[in-house]
């Protein structure tokens, strides 16, 4: 891959943006040998109508905004790129109009007061994410990494002369993943089986993914009808790949357990209802908001 051409693109947001939580967040769940986060920017390889590059994002020492850097050949799509990007690191936001809302909760108000400028970090690929999504399923964040990062090496591609070694490897593609040999690679078989069943499923058209035109309400409906693919898995994908603000995961352990811990009385996701419909249209803000606040505390990716 050539690196001669590179194109930078200024990506404004509202601010407050709290870029230190949103780069923790991406490095909590960074797909081994394709995604890192170093030197305060998030860095992967890419690829655009045919073309291949690398991709950087960090925030300017000055301005309010993130600055994209895009080397490679990608380099001459930098204005169609900057849709995605901008959809990625969730830069339309108003987050005092979100924080005004949420901070009406007395539960949410420290934590909208604690962290202002949080985000929904997206992705990428909502292919991409839904993998980690299946793997992440009753598995923690450091588990569901360390398998992504197996599955790379089996069912994705190196790509030779790419001048970044931790992001040398290109994501396993549909069509390769539903092919692979995933035995022993650590996961039980019913989820290995439903892995490579949604990933011939996109293989084939029958999930267009990633496809812009694709309505969100029939991709729910054709991942819910997917073995191995639950209301948990959708909304997960809802908050960070089609940017659903009011998406929300509640069998998530990590919220079940939030909630419970200020409402005892509200154990299940049923119970916890009528409580969270209050944080409607913001709901995946507010998932976020409690997922940091046991980050914050635990110092350790935990939720999503």
């Amino acid at each position: 891959m050539s690196p001669s051409t590179t194109s930078t693109l200024e990506l404004p947001f509202k601010a407050p943006y709290d870029w230190p939580r949103t780069l923790r967040f991406f490095a909590g769940r960074a797909t081994p040998g394709v995604e890192a986060i170093e030197d305060g920017a998030y860095r992967r390889a890419i690829e655009w109508s045919g073309d291949a590059g690398t991709l950087q994002v960090a925030l300017h020492p000055r301005k309010r905004c993130l600055v994209a850097t895009i080397d490679g050949a990608a380099a001459r799509h930098a204005q169609a790129l900057a849709t995605p990007i901008s959809r990625m690191f969730d830069l339309h936001a108003d987050p005092r109009a979100i924080g005004g809302i949420l901070a009406n909760d007395p539960w949410l108000a420290p934590l909208v007061d604690a962290a202002p400028g949080l985000r929904v970090p997206g992705a990428w690929s909502g292919f991409e994410l839904v993998v980690r999504a299946i793997v992440g399923q009753q598995v923690s964040v450091k588990a569901a990494t360390t398998i992504i990062g197996r599955l790379v090496e089996r069912a994705g591609r190196r790509i030779e002369d790419h001048p970044h070694e931790r992001t040398a490897w290109r994501f396993p593609t549909p069509a390769a993943l539903a092919r692979a040999d995933l035995a022993k690679i650590g996961m039980p078989g019913k989820r290995v089986a439903a892995l490579q069943g949604f990933a011939q499923a996109v293989a084939d058209g029958t999930v267009p993914l990633d496809q812009p035109s694709a309505d969100t309400a029939t991709l729910r409906s054709a991942l819910l009808a997917l073995p191995g693919i639950g209301p948990w898995t959708v909304e997960y994908v809802a908050m960070r790949a089609w940017r659903d603000a009011d998406a929300w995961p509640a069998w998530d352990l990590v919220l079940m357990q939030s909630i419970a811990a200020r409402d005892p009385a509200l154990i299940r996701p049923t119970q916890q209802r009528t409580r969270t419909d209050a944080w409607r249209p913001w709901r995946a803000y507010a998932a976020m908001h409690l997922w940091n606040e046991v980050t914050d505390r635990m110092g350790a990716a935990r939720g999503g």
